[in-house]
């Protein structure tokens, strides 16, 4: 198989990837993401004081925190997957470790995300924080660990418009010369 053939069955695959992954309102971040987020986040919670688990709902402190959806921030996890999906020229190896640790730092800064609401769950400032870091800091780590692996692994295309780039390249038909470039030559 040519060089042109290999990129043209990774675009298809890696967009291929992003709509199977984002099939079923996102159902396979969060059938994995919920239960590990609760569990992260109740044996954390566990450190300080005794932790009740029940579904999704965790009973800390006398104060009952439960984990919705939003909270999990599958969206948040599927928008960063499909930034580096989405990115061309990167090597399969290269693009699975940026994957992994993209993927990583972002569970990590949700848990902390939790961990800190959790503290301020009996304050008057809970609603504010809640709703400050569910609509501004989520996005705010998307677009920083992006930025991070950008630079981090010397990422030098942009995502989708690269690719829509190299299909233009192969469709565009090649102009006829005219008489006056036929006389310069």
């Amino acid at each position: 198989m040519d060089k042109q053939s290999k990129r043209i069955m990774n675009l298809f695959a890696r967009y291929i990837s992003m709509l199977l992954l984002g099939a079923g309102n996102l159902y396979l971040f969060y059938k994995i993401l919920t239960p590990l987020t609760i569990k992260t986040v109740s044996s954390i919670l566990a450190i300080f004081s005794p932790v009740t688990v029940a579904d999704n709902l965790i009973r800390f402190n006398g104060t009952m925190i439960e984990i919705i959806p939003s909270c999990v921030a599958g969206a948040a996890f599927f928008l960063l997957l499909s930034l580096i999906l989405s990115t061309a020229e990167i090597k399969p190896k290269k693009r699975t470790l940026i994957i992994i640790l993209s993927m990583l730092t972002l569970f990590i800064l949700n848990i902390l995300r939790i961990i800190i609401l959790t503290g301020l769950a009996r304050t008057s400032y809970f609603q504010v924080a809640h709703w400050v870091s569910w609509h501004i800091i989520s996005t705010l780590f998307v677009v920083g660990i992006w930025f991070a692996a950008v630079k981090i692994y010397k990422i030098k295309s942009i995502p989708v418009y690269s690719d829509l780039k190299y299909v233009q390249s192969l469709v565009k038909k090649p102009r006829k010369k005219s008489k006056r470039s036929k006389k310069h030559k």
